[in-house]
């Protein structure tokens, strides 16, 4: 007989994975995700910091696999953004640490910590980077108008912010429910909680990245040209104007 906990035990199972209890910090209460953020952000400054002192100034110009490995990853995230120079340098770096962090913030499951991105603050304040870099961009290549425009689309922020979130959340929900009943808590787990972290954590970082480089990219766009065709006599004059 496959003995099953009842409904009630797994809707307080589900609602604590989605919704759980805060934790103290400085007198605050806090969502769990927020330590883990913590962490995940002091170990990658921390690699970073190491890697800039012992590692890349050994550089070759014949790679070797490490170098090989790395300058793959950076010309990838480079690449999103060599279609539109106004942005290129800025979001190449930025959509390489957005996506870092998401990756290593969702893999952090794996040792029994809670995903960072299981903190919709922490979605929201992704998505509102993307937005400030939008609104910088707008301003700077097209002026006033520009920004005044990118306003319109206050939605973009919370849309991406709620897909980051649900694509997580899912990850939690579904290895919650594997873990609710007994008759799967041998071995399954361990699997499906493994490729559902692993799935979101590539994907979502992708996404995020090409989202945002997509939507700066646009807003770093100058403004088109408009041409208007004056005709002289039998000649035909073209007139660019702004």
């Amino acid at each position: 007989m496959v003995y099953v906990l009842g409904a009630s035990s797994l809707g307080e199972s589900m609602r604590e994975a989605m919704l759980p209890d805060n934790v103290n910090f400085l007198g605050l209460g806090v969502n769990p995700s927020f330590y883990t953020s913590l962490i995940v952000a002091g170990v990658l400054i921390l690699f970073a910091i190491v890697m800039r002192i012992f590692v890349i100034p050994r550089f070759k110009d014949t790679p070797g696999k490490l170098q090989s490995i790395l300058e793959s990853i950076v010309l990838m995230f480079d690449k999103m953004n060599e279609e539109n120079s106004e942005t290129r340098a800025f979001m190449g770096a930025y959509v390489f640490s957005a996506a870092i962090y998401i990756f290593f913030g969702t893999m952090i499951e794996l040792i029994g910590l809670r995903p960072v991105m299981a903190d919709i603050n922490a979605c929201l304040a992704l998505s509102v980077c993307t937005f400030g870099a939008i609104l910088f961009f707008s301003a700077k290549t097209k002026g006033g108008k520009g920004a005044l425009g990118a306003l319109k689309d206050l939605t973009l922020p919370v849309s991406m912010s709620f897909r980051l979130f649900g694509s997580i959340s899912s990850g939690l929900l579904v290895t919650e429910l594997v873990y609710h009943y007994i008759f799967l808590s041998f071995g399954l787990p361990v699997i499906v909680g493994v490729l559902f972290t692993c799935f979101h954590a590539v994907i979502q970082a992708y996404v995020f990245s090409i989202l945002s480089s997509l939507f700066v990219g646009e807003a770093g766009e100058p403004s088109a040209k408009k041409v208007k065709i004056q005709k002289t006599g039998s000649e035909q004059d073209l007139v660019s104007e702004e």
